[in-house]
């Protein structure tokens, strides 16, 4: 966790985006490491714990990070808690709450309620469309042979 908090402070110190860090842990290494990066490349979706994924996975050269723990210095926004869901690590261990972040003005709060507020009166309008496309393309995967799953 040491080394989350530091790369956060780092990150933010050198002006690479917000005042988060993280590590993707197998064992005993690191295999992976990430600062929010989200102003210095222009990304919304570089938060430290994507990143770190992002690191982790290219170093072992895989998409799923089984067998490992997430060190966050801060408790998952709903994007980044999806992205660590989806790469299926072991554990996650985090530093400050959301709360914590809220008071600094990074508050979540918003995203966790449009989660669970029905499509049709979320924020942004969200419509949709081609479906039965979408189906076609859906059953193809499905029957593809040589697909790899995850």
């Amino acid at each position: 966790m040491k080394i989350a908090i530091a790369l956060a402070e780092e990150g933010m110190k050198t002006n690479q985006g917000g005042p988060f860090g993280a590590i993707v842990v197998k064992g005993d290494d690191i295999i992976g490491r990430g600062s929010n990066q989200v102003t210095s490349t222009n990304d919304p979706t570089a938060h430290a714990e994507v990143t770190a994924i992002r690191d982790a996975c290219r170093n072992i050269d895989t998409f799923q990070l089984t067998g490992c723990t997430v060190y966050t210095s801060c408790e998952p926004c709903p994007m980044c808690l999806g992205a660590i869901y989806w790469a299926r690590p072991d554990r996650i261990v985090f530093g400050g709450t959301r709360k914590d972040a809220a008071a600094i003005g990074f508050d979540d709060e918003f995203l966790y309620k449009e989660m669970v507020t029905p499509i049709d009166q979320r924020v942004i309008p969200t419509i949709q469309m081609e479906r039965a496309a979408v189906l076609k393309v859906f059953k193809d995967w499905e029957a593809k042979e040589d697909k790899i799953v995850y």
